[in-house]
């Protein structure tokens, strides 16, 4: 069983440099054909200030950053028993290319079910701007087999 004592615990911060390439890479692999997300014209028609990344894009901060990963290291578990539970964003303005993203994440909560054979990790994280400006809010559970 995961012990209960990391709730409330932070994980290290994370930072994410924003650049075209990598937000082109991002939406061919997700499939996104939108030119939103490739043609620098299109996005600032649309009001963005260069092109915008996608919904999920900032997820990829902490991975990157191996803080997730430091993490389920922390906490004893397996990347093998681990599932994707849920994910969800809430946006309060867009990240585009040229953006630096800082991510703190903490965990808010470890429960269980099914007499402990499913584990339930609660993470919640804000995403800020180089300018300090509040980006989005994102909640992951992760889900740990036993």
């Amino acid at each position: 069983m995961i012990d209960k004592k990391w709730i409330g615990s932070e994980l290290p911060t994370s930072e994410l440099s924003i650049d075209r390439s990598r937000l082109r890479f991002f939406a061919k692999a997700i499939g996104e054909t939108s030119p939103l997300y490739t043609d620098v014209t299109v996005a600032r028609n649309a009001g963005y200030a260069d092109l915008p990344a996608p919904p999920t894009f900032l997820f990829a901060a902490e991975l990157d950053s191996g803080a997730s990963d430091q993490l389920l290291q922390k906490l004893e578990v397996p990347i093998a028993k681990i599932l994707h539970g849920e994910q969800s964003f809430c946006y309060y303005q867009s990240a585009c290319a040229g953006d630096t993203i800082t991510v703190r994440s903490r965990v808010d909560d470890i429960y269980d079910k099914k007499n402990g054979a499913l584990e339930f990790i609660v993470k919640s994280s804000r995403a800020t701007n180089q300018h300090d400006q509040l980006v989005a809010e994102m909640r992951t559970v992760i889900v740990v087999r036993n």
